[in-house]
């Protein structure tokens, strides 16, 4: 995030919040918008489904999946040509606004009506409340992400915030609301195939000499340089390994086996793997799959350091001690390394690990536990032990210099429905579980409300499928099918169905498509094609499934 949780609710005067579903997927962020509301502030929200955040926006409009850059060149030619662009900003602070300009004037509201499904007037009023209420932040999840053109919409998004001067300044921003707890802190540590921790790239001679000095005890060779190459993301490496390219997986905290693309394939790849090590707290679907499961430790059993949305680290403290045979997760890396023969693995608890991070990654370079126990926390970058932290980034300047206008072109999304596949499917979350159910299945009260996948469909598609009374449907797509309990409701747009994705028995991800976006590599979760057939029978009414509330673990770990 640019900007700061606590800022939307003091400072933001309007949000346009898009691709998430906040008072569901992100409660505390949302409680702050919902101040913000009872203080002036305005809330535009713009989803194919009318979600919860969106009963208590100021401003609601569904549009097509997938339709994401004509929806953002709408407003943002809307914007230009009515003259609510910030032109002081656009002069001093950025560049390529021309190139832009030209290629959103091809997007009028009227063609955008039509390719989105937002109403004319609606794309006026986002774009005016929008532009004039400023401070003005966007708030925006994997809803956007989850895309073939994933990086586009991204970039779209930095295009409507430069445009209106919304970057730079408390209370607006570009403010991606992370998908699970510790996301940001694991890819600021280096968990992308591009970067060294601090987002430093293995491609830079710089970066490689300073890495391979730190860390040469760790090295096959003494000395020798570290790889220069780009890696390969968590869905590549899956299908790389089903090819037979990749030979061992080593899966840690990740349950693929619900959360990846076209789980069928996720199957067969991981089970033609050689050598596939887990390590997690629970026995997931994925861990059922190992040759050898490691028992991880949970938050409460372990110390160490988080890093949330907004980029604040905060100290995570051991409440009890670890279950079992089950060990933190660094202890285990450490100790696997040793047995393998890597020396540098010799760190004698969590706060010798911080050390470190911050002497080799510049944007943690003043985040200790001195301090962090002092403060209670502190956003990076926090180059010296004497800086504050950073608030909210881009002030005065960007990264680079000049923020850059990306001129993007919209493209259909992979899969369209078509005669045989006639819906749309989008996935997402719910209140009551979290991610793959993993932790939130084993709750008896958070699965007591919420026990069954469901698939939303409108009255208008009840009746041509002729549900007649039936509570049950089987939905297919070119992947797999399932079958689950139907809610007919008018929140999801006609010509669209949702699915939450928590729930093993009746998988999503069995149905989505595996085309992935050609830069992020992310698979196309939000939207691909599949029928829906009515089922006769009455509504089922299973228990709690294979997942009852047992807190399975190894109990043995092979020296």
């Amino acid at each position: 995030m640019t900007n700061s949780i606590p800022e939307f609710e003091t400072d933001s005067n309007c949000f346009l919040i898009i691709g998430s579903n906040t008072s569901e997927g992100h409660p505390l962020i949302a409680t702050r918008v919902l101040r913000a509301k009872q203080r002036g502030a305005k809330v535009i929200v713009l989803d194919p489904r009318k979600n919860q955040i969106g009963h208590w926006a100021d401003v609601f409009y569904t549009f097509r999946p997938g339709s994401d850059v004509a929806l953002f060149n709408g407003l943002l030619n809307i914007i230009i040509t009515e003259g609510l662009a910030d032109q002081a900003f656009i002069a001093e602070r950025t560049e390529n606004f021309e190139e832009m300009k030209a290629l959103v004037a091809e997007f009028p509201a009227e063609r955008v009506a039509d390719l989105t499904g937002v109403p004319v007037e609606g794309l006026y009023t986002v774009a005016r409340l929008y532009a004039t209420q400023k401070p003005a932040a966007i708030l925006y999840a994997m809803g956007i992400t989850q895309h073939t053109t994933g990086v586009d919409n991204v970039k779209s998004v930095a295009n409507l915030a430069m445009l209106t001067g919304n970057l730079g300044i408390p209370g607006g921003g570009v403010n991606p609301l992370r998908g699970q707890n510790n996301v940001q802190g694991s890819c600021d540590m280096g968990g992308l195939p591009n970067v060294f921790p601090g987002y430093q790239p293995v491609t830079n001679p710089e970066t490689i000499a300073k890495f391979s000095k730190a860390w040469s005890s760790s090295l096959p060779t003494p000395n020798s340089p570290l790889s220069n190459k780009i890696g390969l993301t968590v869905t590549e490496m899956i299908s790389a390994a089903g090819e037979g390219k990749i030979r061992a997986l080593y899966v840690m905290a990740e349950n693929p086996m619900l959360s990846e693309a076209d789980i069928n394939h996720t199957r067969h790849c991981l089970e033609k793997t050689e050598f596939l090590i887990v390590q997690d707290i629970f026995l997931t679907e994925t861990a059922q799959l190992a040759h050898v499961v490691l028992p991880g430790a949970s938050f409460a059993e372990k110390d160490g350091t988080f890093t949330n949305s907004d980029r604040r680290v905060q100290r995570v403290r051991r409440a009890v001690r670890p279950v079992g045979d089950s060990w933190p997760d660094w202890e285990i890396i450490c100790h696997l390394a040793g047995k393998m023969g890597a020396g540098g693995f010799d760190f004698v608890s969590p706060q010798a690990v911080m050390a470190e991070v911050a002497q080799l990654t510049p944007s943690y370079g003043g985040i200790t536990y001195e301090r962090l126990e002092e403060l209670g926390g502190l956003q990076w970058p926090c180059p010296t032990t004497e800086h504050p932290g950073t608030p909210y980034l881009h002030k005065n300047r960007f990264s680079r210099g000049l923020g850059h206008f990306f001129a993007v072109p919209f493209k259909e999304p992979a899969e369209l429905p078509d005669q045989d596949y006639p819906f749309t499917l989008t996935t997402g979350r719910i209140m009551f579980h979290y991610h793959t159910g993993t932790m939130t299945r084993r709750s008896k009260k958070l699965d007591s409300e919420a026990r069954q996948a469901y698939l939303e469909l409108h009255p208008d598609d009840a009746q041509k499928i002729g549900l007649n009374g039936s509570r049950r449907v089987r939905v297919s797509s070119r992947r797999g099918q399932i079958e689950l309990n139907v809610r007919v409701t008018e929140r999801i747009k006609p010509g669209v169905v949702f699915i939450p994705f928590h729930f093993a028995e009746a998988a999503a991800n069995v149905l989505t498509n595996l085309a992935i976006d050609p830069i992020a590599k992310i698979p196309e979760f939000k939207v691909c094609a599949v029928r829906v057939e009515a089922l006769s029978g009455t509504e089922h009414r299973g228990g709690t499934d294979h997942r009852s509330g047992e807190s399975e673990r190894r109990t043995r770990r092979d020296e």
